[in-house]
């Protein structure tokens, strides 16, 4: 995968962010929980590793929310439009970045690469089956590219640390 970068932001272009890279995996989940909360069908999430998602503007506010796995996520949102941008699930907390591919200045460049929690989208969109269609989640070293396998693994003992900070099982 060729080095690119995608740049991005907010309705009133205070909040402006840039990936320096391709996102590991786009992921357009129609769980009933993302389409309450995005307001529409589905959610159409970037993720990238947070140190690869540069700001250019203005910082935005992180909002703590539930999420449906119950680890709860960190919503970044304008401070002013209110708009969100991305979001860190409890997961991999701050070290992944789930960005809103409807904030990026092209997001046509960020087509999904997988359609996820299929059981529950909208009866009247239909999907083609040119990318994976998963009644739930998925286990990703079947459908990651393996440049984004190795991308993780480096980041895989960041995530492992903050985890075991947030336990209290810290070596």
């Amino acid at each position: 995968m060729a080095e690119e970068s995608f740049e991005g932001g907010c309705d009133c272009r205070r909040v402006r962010y840039r990936l320096l890279v391709a996102p590991l995996f786009v992921h357009c989940c129609h769980c009933r929980w993302c389409q309450r909360e995005s307001g529409s069908a589905f959610a159409l999430n970037a993720m990238i590793e947070t140190e690869r998602l540069q700001l250019l503007g203005e910082a935005p506010e992180l909002v703590d929310t539930p999420s449906a796995s119950g680890a709860g996520q960190q919503i970044a949102r304008c401070p002013h439009c209110r708009v969100a941008l991305y979001s860190h699930y409890g997961g991999a907390g701050p070290l992944m970045a789930f960005v809103r591919v409807g904030t990026l200045d092209e997001p046509d460049r960020c087509p999904p690469d997988i359609h996820i929690f299929t059981k529950t989208k909208q009866p009247w969109l239909k999907l083609s089956d040119a990318k994976p269609l998963l009644d739930e989640f998925y286990r990703r070293e079947h459908h990651w590219p393996a440049e984004s396998l190795a991308r993780y693994a480096t980041l895989r003992p960041a995530i492992d640390a903050w985890r075991a900070s947030k336990t209290g099982n810290v070596a």
